[in-house]
């Protein structure tokens, strides 16, 4: 079982679940020693360039499965030209290393699984999105196009190939939450812009358990949205953290403030949104540990 960006925000419980359901769980990452001394010997930790498949290729012999979540943080840092082309060629160079390392073996993986994100859609307003609907426009949507499309390859070796679009996924530890919370805190929460924007969301628990139910469900391939089956605008779900911390929500922040302060990263990321549901999992019979906002907001804030 290989994990690329294994010590990452979804990678770090994602590895912790898989080792205690019995996998032997090899991690990619930069700097292995340093995970070593964090971790322990729970799992095993790899050098890697986040290249090429050089070190590491060989471990694709036999593997049960490899989920490839690498790729440059969006969120971190405003979207100059630099930063657009290291968030595209990280998530490229890593898709077809994998690539490489699946062609290089005899015995193939039992499954290849590629992170994407709900970005693909673009922004659509009130449209109710499924795994059927077309790309949108705007950098986010390019980006997961070629992300998805970058491990394709994989099919022609006749390994099953698995592409998981990821909403805001909600975790004590990291991620968008972290962010939108504090304000709260501080008696000066509220929506984030006009709050009509629809926040399609996912506890990070239901992300790890669904990503093992993908693996282990050797009938399931193709796209596969990972949101919860109650997206809610924004005006709404920050209402609902209101209610969890038992504070007003009734501050917004300035659309123009966050343009000003995060250019187009604002535009795509904090003031639009996807109506999106996951037909595809709910189909195949995932039951969501936490279908519900609230519910999923007391399990992490309380």
């Amino acid at each position: 079982m290989i994990i690329t960006g294994g010590t990452g925000f979804i990678g770090r419980p994602l590895s912790q679940r898989l080792n205690n359901k019995g996998y032997e769980v090899i991690c990619l990452t930069r700097n292995a020693s340093t995970a070593k001394e964090k971790w322990g010997n729970r799992v095993k930790f790899v050098d890697w360039n986040g290249r090429n498949a050089m070190g590491w290729g060989g471990y694709a012999e036999g593997a049960s499965a490899i989920i490839n979540l690498a790729g440059d943080n969006i969120a971190a840092g405003r979207w100059n030209e630099k930063k657009k082309q290291r968030i595209i060629q990280s998530r490229l160079h890593a898709g077809e290393a994998v690539v490489k390392a699946v062609k290089s073996v005899k015995k193939k993986p039992g499954v290849v699984i590629q992170a994407s994100a709900i970005g693909f859609y673009g922004n659509r307003g009130d449209e109710l999105l499924d795994e059927s609907a077309s790309s949108g426009e705007g950098f986010l949507a390019e980006v997961t196009r070629k992300w998805e499309a970058s491990t394709q390859d994989v099919e022609t070796e006749g390994v099953r190939h698995v592409v998981i679009r990821t909403g805001m996924v909600l975790g004590a530890d990291g991620g968008a939450l972290v962010r939108l919370v504090q304000p709260f805190r501080f008696f000066l929460g509220g929506p984030v812009g006009n709050g009509e924007q629809w926040n399609s969301w996912i506890h990070l628990e239901d992300v790890t358990q669904s990503i093992l139910f993908l693996m282990e469900r050797s009938d399931l391939s193709g796209i596969f949205n990972l949101t919860a089956p109650q997206p809610l605008k924004n005006k709404d779900f920050c209402h609902e953290i209101g209610e969890v911390l038992g504070r007003p929500s009734w501050l917004p922040v300035p659309g123009l403030f966050l343009k000003l302060l995060f250019g187009e990263l604002a535009k795509e990321t904090l003031l639009s949104g996807q109506r999106v549901c996951p037909k595809r999992l709910e189909d195949s019979g995932y039951g969501f540990i936490f279908p519900e906002a609230k519910k999923a907001l007391k399990d992490i804030l309380a």
